[in-house]
C-alpha cells in the first residue's frame, strides 16, 4: 500500500504542553541543557523547571536530546549518557539505578505502516530499576525493560524484556577471505 502523506492528521499525539511552552522548550530549555557548559546538576533542574520528574543523585550528561520533559520520569541514581536519544512523544519511565549509555535511544513514537495517512501509533517506554541499556541500543514504544535487564550494546528491542535477562545484538557473520594473495601472516 502506498502511503499518502499528505493525509496525515497527527491525530493521536498530544504534546502534553501549550504551544509557548514547548516553544521555550525548543528555544531554550533543549539548548541549555544539551550543552557541556551546563553543569549535571543545572541540567537537572532545568529539566525539573520543565516538568521532568527527577530523582536525587541522577547524571543527565550533555548532548542527551529530550523531546518533551514533562513526559519524562528518571529515578534516583540513574545515568543518562552522551548523545542518548529520548524520543518521548509519550511517557519514557526510567527506575532507579538505570543506566542508558551513550548514543542509546528509547523511542516512544511511529506510525502505521497499514494506513495510508500514516497515523501515529506510540506508545510508552519503561525501563525498570536496575536495568542497563548500553550503547547504541534501542528501545522501541510500547517496551517494558525488566528490573537488571542487559541489553547488549546495538541491540534492537521491539518487545517486552523480562527481568534480569539479556537481550544482545544479533552477530555478524564474517567470511574467510575468498582468497589469501597479497595477505601477510
Amino acid at each position: 500500500m502506498r502511503r499518502r502523506l499528505a493525509s496525515f492528521t497527527g491525530n493521536g499525539y498530544d504534546k502534553g504542553r501549550s504551544l509557548p511552552i514547548q516553544a521555550l522548550w525548543v528555544a531554550v530549555g533543549s539548548p541549555a541543557t544539551r550543552s557541556i557548559l551546563c553543569p549535571p546538576k543545572i541540567r537537572v533542574k532545568v529539566l525539573r523547571a520543565f516538568g521532568a520528574n527527577i530523582g536525587e543523585n541522577v547524571l543527565i550528561r550533555h548532548r542527551v536530546h529530550i523531546q518533551w520533559p514533562w513526559k519524562l520520569t528518571v529515578g534516583s541514581n540513574s545515568w543518562i549518557g552522551v548523545e542518548s536519544q529520548l524520543i518521548n512523544l509519550e511517557d519514557i519511565i526510567i527506575g532507579e539505578d538505570v543506566c542508558l549509555s551513550q548514543q542509546s535511544m528509547l523511542c516512544t513514537g511511529s506510525h502505521r505502516a497499514d494506513v495510508e495517512s500514516f497515523d501515529f501509533d506510540n506508545a510508552p517506554v519503561t525501563i525498570r530499576d536496575g536495568a542497563w541499556i548500553a550503547t547504541r541500543a534501542t528501545v522501541l514504544r510500547g517496551v517494558t525493560v525488566g528490573e537488571n535487564a542487559v541489553i547488549g550494546a546495538t541491540a534492537l528491542v521491539t518487545q517486552d524484556v523480562v527481568p534480569d535477562s539479556r537481550v544482545l545484538a544479533p552477530r555478524a557473520e564474517v567470511a574467510a577471505p575468498s582468497s589469501t594473495r597479497g595477505v601477510r601472516p
